[in-house]
This record gives structure tokens, C-alpha cells and sequence, in this order.
């Protein structure tokens, strides 16, 4: 069965690592999680189609996918002139020569019996994929920085019960120098994994292009050698520092051989010196790591001159990014389907979006203050997240619902007058009994129906006996009425006693007091 077609969003990201990142194909199919060859396919179709990175950030999914899908008819490939690629491998070895030269050059030659591009990288990186050569890294100065956490936790009291409790340990390397950020979190959970990157690139004071991480579950979604999926609070956060992850492969320990000599050495000259201190509180265990990461990046290197901390500064801090001025805010995605009532649900809270969506699945992105809803990348509308349980816009509604919502506190009291004095008085004794009338204006809308059903004289009888009972409430004047009790008076006289018998006093004897056993 063939696969499904990738999301536009996914694409635009893709795109995005290319033309403006400046990654290679094979770089960007490892962020993404996007095939290498179908990388290779929607990068020459966009060049093709002469897109640059100014033009798709403004561009609508749904006018991307018509030009990067345009419809074609059925064509025959059996006269189509198949490259010599081990010529081709051979060429590019060559400095200077790409895939795009070499396949012009193809094209001018064969005419119409050539590929196009985007089938000539495929069949190229088809051709290619049984090779695996064993590489030894080389580190650009400012490119990776690799991150994991250790194995060994750090003893740290909370502060709030007096406990000892075993906090966890964040390790960041940098390639080129190896200087090393440590630091310290209660769990492993995405919003500690998230700050813990956040105080690493204001420790090294710049952002490396690229995190190489192990198959987190707090940064990977879905683990795969080939496809694995990047959390979207993850990739949120790598867009805003202008980064992009690399998960490392499994039982590959040489993609992240960097932070693995990291965290040893993390664990021999951070933890170690301090297993003997007691520690009050994540602040202090962090400023007690930092005092000791000092240290450590200061030691000289044993088989090369200088340190990490002395090549961080002549190499690597040059060549870091710029952190961005303003700060991240932490931010969680989640898939929304809008109700038939035209709100989606998050966290048991309720937020409108208009009403022509109904039963579409949107993307919603959720801070500490707002709720951004998208469909296919594109804004729907903003909440502020107030604490109330419905957020609900009146230009997201149909008209008629519009119309409902016009009803006010005064005009239900107006209509329950029309009804009766009692009726009246109840609707305005259960509005004033709320926090804010409006919560009082659907029970109250629903006791003035109650009258198409059991009659204005009988709904004006049981909300005066609900009124004399203090039963301020929908339920309470439904139950007086079908249980007929707007017929009794609450003056009626004492009613008989159920059994006459000697022991039974009745209501007589305790009118002077009572009388003594």
C-alpha cells in the first residue's frame, strides 16, 4: 500500500532548512524525518519552479501543494537514457560539482530522453543507499552541540518537604571544542528537557546549527532508524533559536560519541566531588555544578594544547549563532477536533473557532497565557486563557446563536414578569445568588419554559413555594411541579397522624413545652 502523501507543513519545513538554513539533503531528511530522496524531490521541484525561502514563508499550504503536485499525464520512462553513476560518484567527489551541474550537463546531452531532476536524485539516491561508509567525524567549529543526560543522578533535598530526592542530570557538548553545560532537573520530562537547552545556549552565550540527541522521549516522538519524529514542542523551540535535531541512531554510540566522553567526564570531575555535599534545593545544586564545570572546562587537554574552555573562546563562540533576544515561552501542540457546539476542548476548558469548522481536526498550540489554533499552518483565531471554562467569540457563531446570545439579565427578569410576580421574584433571587448573572441566565431561561409545558398559573404557584423554601434552582421548581406540589398550601393544616396509639404524642403535646416522662 503507498504511503500517504507528507503534510504541506512538513514540507514548508523542509524547504525552510534548505534555502534558508543552507543544510544538504541529507542533513534536513535526518531534522525532519522526511526521506532523503523525497527531500531531494521537493527541493529540485521548488528550484524548478524558480521559489526561493521569501516566497513559501508567505505562501499558503494549499497554493504549495498545487504547485509542487500539478496534475500530469501518464508518462512512458522506456526510452528515458539511465546515468552511469558510478561517473556520477565519481564527479562529485570532485570540488565544486553537485547534483544540479552534473545533471544539466546529463540533460543537454540526452534532451528528451532525460530525467528530470527530482527523478534524477531519486534514482541516484536509490543507487546510492546500499553503500555505508564508515566516516570519522570532523566538527565545524559552532555546527553540533550533543546532549543526553547521565546515568548517574544527584542527591538534592526538596526544599518544600525535607526529602531527599534524586535529581536528574542534562549534559550538552559542543563538537569543534568540547566544552561542556551541566545541569540539574527534577525529571526528564519536555518542559525540563526544554529549559535545561534553554540555560545551555545562555551558558555558551550562542546557538549551535544543529542538537544531536539520543532517542529522548522528552524530544523524539517516534524513535525509527531511518524516519524518527521530533516532538513539536521540540521543534518549536529549535525554530526559535534557528536550530534544527538530529536524533542519533539506536545502538549507534558513535553519532553521539561527543556527550557520551561528556557525561563520563561529567560524572568523574561535576558529580563525583560532590557526592559528600548536601544540596538544598535545584538553585543551589546548579550554582554547586557550575562552581565544578568551571573547573572542568579549564582542564588541559592531555594529547593537544590548551582546553575546552580556551578553544571554546578562540573557536567555537565565534562561530555560534546569536541567541535570540526574545525568550522562548514555553509552548505544548496538540490535535483538536472542533465539537458539533463549534469549540475544541483543552485541559477541560472550551475555546470557540467559527462555526463553519465543525468536525475538522485543527493544530492547537498551548502556552501558560494563550491558545493559537491553525488548520493546515494557517491561522484560525487566538484566547487568551483566563480561567474560564468557555472562551467563546460572537463572530464565531451563526447568526441565529448570535440572536440567543442578545438575551440579558434584565430582559429574562422582564419575561419572567410577563409570567408572574413569584416567577420574577426566583429568577431574580437565583441571578443574584451567582457570582456573575450571566451564570444564573441558562437555569433562569429554562424555568421560564417551564410554563409552555405546565402553564403560567401552576409555574407561578411552584416558584412561590421555591421562593418560601429558598430552592433557588431549575431542578428544584421542575420537581414542585411534577410532583404537583404548587397545588399545596404551606398553610394546610396539621396533617392526621399516620397511627393513634398511646406512645405517640402528636403536635398538641409540645405546644406549652411539653410534658416530663
Amino acid at each position: 500500500m503507498p504511503a500517504g502523501r507528507i503534510k504541506m507543513s512538513k514540507i514548508k519545513e523542509v524547504l525552510r532548512l534548505r534555502f534558508l538554513a543552507g543544510l544538504s539533503n541529507r542533513k534536513i531528511a535526518q531534522c525532519t524525518g522526511v526521506g532523503k530522496s523525497v527531500v531531494s524531490k521537493h527541493v529540485g521541484r521548488a528550484e524548478g519552479l524558480g521559489l526561493d525561502w521569501p516566497k513559501l514563508e508567505k505562501m499558503p499550504e494549499e497554493t504549495l501543494e498545487e504547485l509542487l503536485y500539478p496534475p500530469t499525464p501518464d508518462a512512458s520512462v522506456g526510452d528515458l537514457e539511465v546515468p552511469d553513476w558510478d561517473v556520477v560518484a565519481k564527479e562529485l567527489r570532485r570540488k565544486g560539482v553537485t547534483r544540479r551541474l552534473l545533471w544539466e550537463e546529463y540533460k543537454e546531452d540526452q534532451g528528451r530522453r532525460s530525467y528530470s531532476y527530482s527523478r534524477y536524485c531519486e534514482l541516484y539516491g536509490a543507487w546510492k543507499g546500499g553503500i555505508e561508509p564508515v566516516m570519522r567525524f570532523e566538527h565545524v567549529a559552532g555546527e553540533k552541540c550533543f546532549v543526553d543526560y547521565a546515568g548517574q543522578t544527584l542527591s538534592v533535598v526538596d526544599p518544600t518537604t525535607g526529602e531527599v530526592r534524586q535529581a536528574e542530570v542534562f549534559v550538552a557538548t559542543l563538537g569543534a571544542s568540547n566544552h561542556t553545560f551541566v545541569d540539574v532537573t527534577w525529571t526528564q520530562r519536555s518542559a525540563d528537557f526544554l529549559a535545561s537547552h534553554q540555560r545551555a545556549v545562555d551558558f555558551f552565550g550562542g546557538v549551535p546549527l544543529i542538537f544531536v540527541l539520543d532517542n529522548l522521549k522528552s524530544g523524539v516522538t517516534m524513535a525509527d532508524r531511518y524516519e524518527p519524529l521530533v516532538n513539536r514542542s521540540y521543534e518549536d523551540l529549535l525554530s526559535h533559536l534557528n536550530a534544527v535535531a538530529i536524533p542519533g541512531r539506536a545502538r549507534k554510540p558513535r553519532d553521539k560519541a561527543k556527550v557520551e566522553n561528556g557525561v563520563l567526564q561529567a560524572e568523574r570531575w561535576v558529580l563525583a566531588p560532590l557526592r559528600n555535599r548536601t544540596l538544598i534545593g535545584l538553585q543551589e545544586a546548579r550554582t554547586a555544578v557550575l562552581e565544578r564545570l568551571e573547573k572542568l572546562n579549564a582542564r588541559p587537554f592531555q594529547k593537544m594544547a590548551g582546553s575546552r574552555l580556551s578553544v571554546f573562546a578562540e573557536l567555537e563562540q565565534p562561530a555560534l549563532q546569536a541567541v535570540p533576544k526574545e525568550r522562548w515561552v514555553p509552548a505544548e501542540w496538540k490535535e483538536v477536533k472542533v465539537h458539533i457546539d463549534y469549540h475544541v476542548e483543552i485541559d477541560k476548558y472550551f475555546f470557540s473557532v467559527p462555526y463553519r469548522l465543525i468536525g475538522a481536526e485543527l493544530d492547537a498550540k498551548i502556552t501558560p497565557t494563550l491558545v493559537e489554533i491553525f488548520q493546515k499552518g494557517q491561522p484560525v483565531t487566538t484566547h487568551r486563557r483566563e480561567g474560564q471554562r468557555y472562551s467563546t467569540k460572537p463572530e464565531h457563531m451563526p447568526s441565529s446563536h448570535r440572536e440567543h446570545l442578545k438575551w440579558s439579565p434584565p430582559r429574562v427578569v422582564a419575561k419572567a414578569k410577563k409570567i408572574g410576580v413569584h416567577v420574577a421574584e426566583l429568577v431574580d433571587r437565583l441571578m443574584s445568588s451567582k457570582k456573575h448573572p450571566e451564570q444564573g441566565y441558562r437555569p433562569c431561561l429554562g424555568i421560564v419554559r417551564l410554563a409552555e409545558r405546565w402553564g403560567e398559573d401552576r409555574l407561578d404557584a411552584a416558584c412561590r413555594r421555591a421562593v418560601t423554601f429558598s430552592a433557588y434552582s431549575y431542578k428544584s421548581v421542575k420537581t414542585i411541579l411534577e410532583k404537583g406540589l404548587d397545588r399545596v398550601s404551606e398553610g394546610d393544616g396539621e396533617a392526621p397522624s399516620p397511627v393513634e396509639h398511646c406512645n405517640i404524642r402528636g403536635q398538641r403535646a409540645y405546644e406549652e413545652g411539653g410534658r416530663s416522662c
